[in-house]
């Protein structure tokens, strides 16, 4: 009898065992989203090359992003905002919110690496109903009862989108603007170089004109005056003063002794 009880208590066992792993699996909380993040260095959805400079690719991503209906709220020249609205139905509203970031590229001079970002918030349709009583004291406790209703739209999600699909028309178009833009580089000017055909004439160079002097003027020669220009008085001419000296008398010699 006892040999008839030991299948049983087997069985009993294996099916605790099953629900015992059931319940350890339910009660046990997922895993975050962010801590599913690989940050590995291979190829991303988010980004993509392009042979074009950071400017001229961010100009490329605002004219894609212009022609699918978005509203550009941030425009630079190495990052570019825009955002779109959506409306399912009359108690929900979607606003997808996209950014652009240009940066030069690692490979070569005149490349870049456009990095893209949507962001997708979810919006619901919310009634509120409030209540409030007016009591009047002249006709005792009467209390009249005052409803009001309130709708606003309530954020009730957001999320980044991580479709692939989506980034790979992003940058398809990104690259059809990036073909037919004008490029903003400067084109390089090459120097200019002339080459003589064999059996041409030598070139004939002008030889420069000579410049003849202009023959110099006398230092005496006044320079002659404008016509219209009336004559300076010519300034008097004094005679340099001689020193005088005064004459000194000579005694006279003494009269001789009368003889």
């Amino acid at each position: 009898m006892s040999s008839s009880f030991r299948p049983a208590r087997v069985a009993l066992s294996f099916a605790t065992f099953a629900a015992l792993t059931v319940f350890a699996a339910c009660s046990s909380a997922p895993q975050p989203k962010f801590q599913q993040e690989l940050f590995d260095s291979g190829a991303s959805p988010f980004s993509h090359n392009y042979n074009v400079g950071s400017n001229d690719a961010c100009e490329a991503a605002r004219r894609a992003l212009l022609n699918q209906g978005y509203l550009t709220t941030l425009s630079g020249s190495d990052r570019i905002d825009a955002t779109k609205d959506f409306q399912p139905n009359g108690d929900s509203h979607i606003t997808v919110e996209f950014h652009v970031v240009c940066t030069p590229g690692e490979d070569a001079d005149g490349t870049s690496i456009v990095y893209a970002n949507a962001i997708q918030s979810g919006y619901a349709l919310k009634k509120s109903d409030t209540s409030a009583s007016v009591g009047l004291s002249l006709l005792g406790s009467v209390s009249l009862p005052i409803r009001s209703n309130s709708d606003a739209m309530v954020k009730v999600s957001s999320e980044t989108i991580q479709s692939n699909a989506f980034y790979d028309r992003f940058f398809e178009s990104v690259g059809h603007y990036v073909g037919t833009l004008i490029k903003t580089a400067p084109v390089p000017i090459a120097p200019v170089t002339t080459t003589i055909l064999p059996g041409s004439p030598p070139p004939i160079i002008a030889a420069a004109p000579a410049v003849t002097p202009a023959p110099a003027l006398p230092a005496s020669s006044a320079t002659p005056a404008l016509p219209g220009t009336p004559a300076l008085p010519a300034a008097p001419t004094n005679p340099t003063p001689t020193a005088v000296q005064p004459s000194i008398a000579q005694p006279e010699p003494a009269q001789a002794a009368s003889q």
